[in-house]
């Protein structure tokens, strides 16, 4: 018996948009007990359909034809008194950033506690328990303090898990998870598809659950349906749709998926050194009036070594210290102890008024790129005020920022455009450009593809080695996504609580691991041992 039925859904956009539907007869359902993964790029139309199914779709996107059935209820022109009743009762929807999703000024408990004040006249006492039993199922550890923490005290995998209670409170029919491990490390996201995987089972619900990720397709699906452009393209069981896709499109996105297996790329020894870190340490201090001074150590003992013309990559966990170690070595972050060489200088203790020379030779790209730009600053303001600060003139800089958009393979002549005119892959392209416009010698890339579908994040990847090769430049790619470090990087550092656990020729990392953490983190990475189609 079905769940949900979408039977030849229509959702209009706005007038301005690029063309004129975000979705156009898409037909699917959902059975009791079956997983249901909606794939697609971003701009498909996944999350839309998901928000109509749940009666959140802004006014500027009405449904124009179709049907959204939930338990033979048609409620797609159901009243917004209807909604709310059928909301966490019959239908739950988990997002994909559960610290916007929280309210970061109520505790846990009272959010938790607020749905059942909603729809249910249990006493407090009855609610008090019905909540630590959840909190409990979702396997939170000391259930008495998770209801007592506000968001912000908990980790993202915590934080996904109090969500992931709140949505099934009431024991819902349907549960949409739209994009729920993206921005989680591989152990934290194997724990939350297990655990999704085992909640489904024991309440039988159906699941509905949007991703681009095709290992976790790989992992939890019953069946797939693919969405290209708010069309459904094709549908079928997982097997048959990862392993023979039939569709074009489908079989481009599954080409697009990288492999664990590390390309071959002899590494040249003799290249120069760019970057060396010695014992680069860093201590955080609890300053919290609450309690006793204490140090929180962040990174310890760090030893890296990055040669032109190649890469270095830093895995590990959300926490394992890889950010911190990348902002250490661009001192965006004060390291507490070691050093950190740049072609011979260690500008670890540099004072601040010293370092705008070093600040030329170390870009850095970050995870967010629509956070990283100024969206009130045009693109070719952006990208030239680096080069006007030293001293570059405007017709050069000018000239460059329109070859670097070349070289990222964009228009130049949409530098008069201002950010959120772009796609997120065409934003990351953009602050690329940025950070090549001041010719680093360093370019560290923080996280920079990891909330790009699969095959947006395929084509800035090649454009990542293309410049590598091209510009000879020494890069740092920072990533807890361990398919994507076996494709662009000539070695590896595994770091686990702020420690280097494993360090090597890439090659030798993914083929043979050392460290039973190494070995861990490869076993929990989401479609490991899933055969897809060939590309």
């Amino acid at each position: 018996m079905s769940v949900l039925e979408v039977r030849d859904l229509t959702i209009a956009l706005p007038r301005y948009a690029d063309r004129a539907q975000a979705a156009s007869r898409v037909s699917f359902s959902v059975a009791r007990g079956e997983i249901l993964c909606l794939v697609g790029e971003s701009g498909s139309g996944k999350s839309v359909i998901a928000q109509s199914v749940m009666g959140l779709l802004p006014r500027n996107l009405p449904v124009t034809g179709g049907a959204i059935v939930l338990q033979g209820e048609d409620i797609t022109h159901a009243s917004q008194q209807r909604l709310r009743e059928l909301r966490a009762t019959r239908m739950s929807m988990v997002f994909q950033e559960p610290m916007t999703a929280l309210n970061p000024v109520m505790r846990c408990g009272a959010q938790l506690d607020e749905v059942l004040r909603e729809h249910t006249a249990l006493a407090g006492a009855e609610r008090r328990r019905r909540i630590l039993d959840i909190v409990r199922e979702v396997r939170l550890p000391d259930p008495e303090r998770m209801v007592e923490s506000y968001p912000h005290q908990l980790s993202g995998g915590q934080r996904q898990r109090i969500m992931i209670g709140m949505a099934l409170l009431l024991e819902p029919a349907l549960l949409i998870a739209d994009e729920p491990t993206t921005a989680l490390d591989v152990t934290t996201q194997a724990q939350i598809l297990r655990l999704i995987q085992d909640l489904q089972a024991r309440h039988g619900m159906g699941v509905l659950f949007i991703t681009h990720d095709f290992g976790v397709v790989a992992e939890i699906a019953h069946r797939v349906a693919v969405l290209r452009l708010g069309e459904l393209v094709e549908i079928g069981a997982r097997d048959e749709v990862l392993k023979r896709p039939r569709h074009d499109y489908t079989k481009m996105l599954i080409g697009s998926v990288p492999t664990l297996k590390p390309h071959a790329r002899p590494a040249d020894g003799t290249a120069p050194v760019v970057l060396a870190t010695r014992g680069l340490s860093k201590t955080y201090r609890d300053r919290s009036w609450l309690s006793r001074h204490r140090d929180v150590p962040a990174a310890l003992d760090v030893n890296l070594e990055v040669r032109k013309g190649q890469t270095l990559g830093i895995v590990g966990e959300s926490g394992s210290g890889k950010s911190t170690v990348a902002r250490c070595i661009v001192r965006l972050i004060d390291p507490s102890s070691g050093a950190v060489v740049i072609h011979g200088e260690d500008i670890a203790a540099l004072p601040h008024r010293r370092l705008q020379p070093m600040r030329r030779r170390v870009q850095i790209v970050f995870q967010d790129p629509y956070r990283s730009l100024n969206p009130r600053r045009k693109v070719l303001d952006a990208i030239i005020e680096g080069p006007l600060n030293y001293g570059t003139p405007r017709a050069a800089a000018v000239l460059r920022a329109r070859k670097l958009m070349e070289l990222v393979r964009m228009d130049p002549e949409s530098l008069d455009r201002y950010p959120h005119q772009f796609s997120g892959g065409q934003r990351q392209r953009i602050c690329i450009a940025r950070a090549l416009a001041m010719e680093p010698e360093l370019l560290v890339a923080d996280e920079a593809v990891s909330a790009l579908d699969v095959s947006v994040q395929a084509q800035v990847l090649e454009l990542l080695e293309e410049i590598r090769e091209r510009l000879h430049l020494a890069m740092l790619f920072i990533t807890h996504d361990l398919r994507v470090a076996a494709q662009v990087c000539d070695h590896v550092a595994v770091m686990s609580q702020g420690r280097v656990v494993e360090y090597g020729p890439a090659a030798q990392v993914f083929g043979a691991p050392r460290h039973d953490y190494t070995r861990a983190l490869f076993e929990a990475a989401p479609g490991r041992h899933f055969d897809f189609a060939p590309a």
